[in-house]
């Protein structure tokens, strides 16, 4: 397969694993909204799980739109250094949920319930487990687009 092309599958992968990060982080943060709510997991009638086909989605644009920058620097340091481990990724996302709430933190006025210190721990554990499924989709092949090293055969 020609360079360009073993480039270009590689952005279509990337591009999956980030939808599936978002998804992952959204579908993430509606359970545990939907736990402090005091919904047990046999509660929800069926409109709850249809409007969960609506509403997962739709966060999950509002997610991949405050992440996209951070997750750049974390995809192109996966890729470069040819990162395959699930750990640099969950801290990666962590990371990216920290950016997040710092320019929350600056731009929210001071009682604001996203400050609570709940709500920033289920964001950073958002974070998390979309660094974790942005592994399982495009982590664990980083660094597969760089041709191997030609090795020389001896004297």
């Amino acid at each position: 397969m020609s360079g360009v092309l073993t480039c270009l599958l590689r952005l279509v992968v990337i591009l999956a694993g980030y939808v599936a990060a978002s998804l992952a982080a959204s579908a993430f943060l509606h359970v545990i909204v939907f736990a402090w709510a005091g919904f047990e997991p046999g509660d929800a009638p069926a409109f709850v799980a249809g409007s969960l086909i609506f509403s997962i989605p739709f966060v999950a644009l509002f997610v991949a739109y405050y992440g996209f920058i951070p997750s750049v620097a974390v995809v192109l340091i996966g890729e470069f250094l040819a990162r395959r481990d699930w750990l640099t990724y969950a801290l990666g996302g962590g990371a990216v949920a920290a950016v997040f709430l710092a320019f929350l933190h600056e731009a929210s006025d001071p009682g604001l319930e996203a400050a609570s210190p709940g709500m920033m721990a289920t964001i950073l554990g958002s974070g998390i487990v979309g660094g974790i499924f942005y592994w399982l989709v495009a982590g664990r092949t980083a660094g597969s687009w760089r041709a191997p090293a030609a090795i020389s055969p001896g004297p």
